[in-house]
Parts: structure tokens; sequence; C-alpha cells
């Protein structure tokens, strides 16, 4: 069985798009599924639409994304966990891909992604920079990340130390298990969190996070970009 596992805060707006990909890509494939949208802090209609669409909700309340991604973890029936993000768009074409790459021995891995709504210069550099460095070292963009059951249990999950860039230390205990894949497929992910920076302010968030580091991750103090409601309205 494979578990599409979800985490959402306040996604009313992009879920069902998601939610719809999913279905769409999970059907054709010849293995059973389940969704689990693991909703934190919901105080919109996240919850409503995922249970109308026929996924299996598990409400908390963390305000952090690993621990978030977790909880939906604990309660997937799965042998294969694929972590999608509520705001990001799965093809039948990369959902087979990863069985296939699962079946052919990798414990885990990624896949490339469209950041779709981009429309300044600062958001443009950045999201170019940061895709050409996932690339570069084979890490799984937080968007789309896989692992199977087992090595997932052996890594012991996200590392909830870190409020973000916990795909990247997931990506690097899964390529300690075994073989670790990013897929040429591609899933498309909304630039909605980053599409309002001018060119000033992509620079300035940059060198915010290089100096941050691994250990400046590891609280929640200047990581708004992730952790407030402020979005880049959709159209």
């Amino acid at each position: 069985m494979i578990s599409f596992i979800i985490p959402a805060h306040n996604e009313e707006e992009l879920i069902g798009r998601t939610l719809a990909s999913i279905v769409a890509a999970g059907e054709p494939v010849d293995d059973e599924y389940e969704i689990i949208v693991a909703a934190d802090t919901c105080t919109d209609r996240t919850v409503e639409i995922a249970r109308d669409a026929g996924a299996k909700v598990t409400e908390v309340e963390l305000r952090q994304i690993a621990a978030v991604r977790n909880a939906g973890a604990k309660i997937a029936r799965g042998d294969l966990f694929i972590f999608v993000d509520a705001d990001t768009v799965v093809t039948p074409e990369l959902i087979n891909a990863t069985v296939l790459a699962v079946n052919n021995g990798a414990v885990g891995g990624g896949c490339r992604v469209h950041i779709e709504g981009i429309r300044y210069a600062g958001a443009r550099f950045l999201t170019w920079l940061f895709i050409r460095i996932y690339r570069m070292f084979r890490l799984a963009a937080g968007c789309y990340v896989f692992a199977t059951r087992n090595a997932f249990i052996s890594v012991g999950g996200f590392d909830e130390k870190y409020f973000a860039s916990e795909e990247v230390w997931m990506s690097q205990a899964l390529k300690r298990q075994g073989k670790f894949v990013v897929l040429k497929e591609t899933a498309t992910s909304s630039g909605r969190k980053i599409g309002h920076l001018t060119a000033w302010q992509g620079i300035k968030l940059l060198v915010h996070y290089s100096l941050k580091a691994r250990h400046g991750l590891s609280s929640r103090e200047g990581l708004d970009l992730w952790y407030n409601d402020e979005r880049t309205p959709q159209h």
C-alpha cells in the first residue's frame, strides 16, 4: 500500500487541487493507496475539504513541519510513504516512477520541481538557485519526498530539531540507508511563499538563511516565510 501524507495548515485554497491530483495519479497505479492529511491548527475549511475528498485526517496542534509530517506517518498503513505538500500537484507519471524506483531497490528520494506563480526577480533568482543546489547535492525538495516504511522508521522519521530544511536532513539520512534517487519526473508546487519577493528581498533572505545554517533552523525565530499565514494570492 502507498500512503500519501500531506501536512497542512489552513490550506483551504489549494489542498483540493492537491488531493484531486493524488487521486488521479493513484488510481492507475497497480497498488492500494490511502491519503492522510495531518491538519495542523487549522481554522479554515482544510479538514472539511480533506474529508470530503476521502482522506483520513489527523488533527494536531504542533506548528512544526517535521513533527506534522511525522504525525501523518504515525497513522499511515502503507509500505511506501509519499509526502506531498498541500500546495503541490503530482502526476501519474511521477507516482509510477516512484513505485518503479522503489521496486528497483530505492529506499527513498524526491523529484524535479516546477514552481509556479513566480512574478518578481528576487523570487525567480531564489527559486533558480535553490533548485540547482538541490539537484547538485541530490536532495529531495520538501514538496515531494518519498521513503519506504522500513527506511523511514530506521532513520527515526523527520528530525524534529528543525523547523525548516527537514527534507535536507531526511535526504542525507536516507542516503545512509541505501539507494536514494531524484526522479526526472516533475511535481508542480506553488510559489506563494516567495512569489512576492523583490531582488533585494531575495538576496537578504538568502544571506539570512546561509548565516543561520543548520543550527539556526532549530528555532522558529526568523522563519516567518514558513510559519506565518501571509501568502501570495494564486491566480
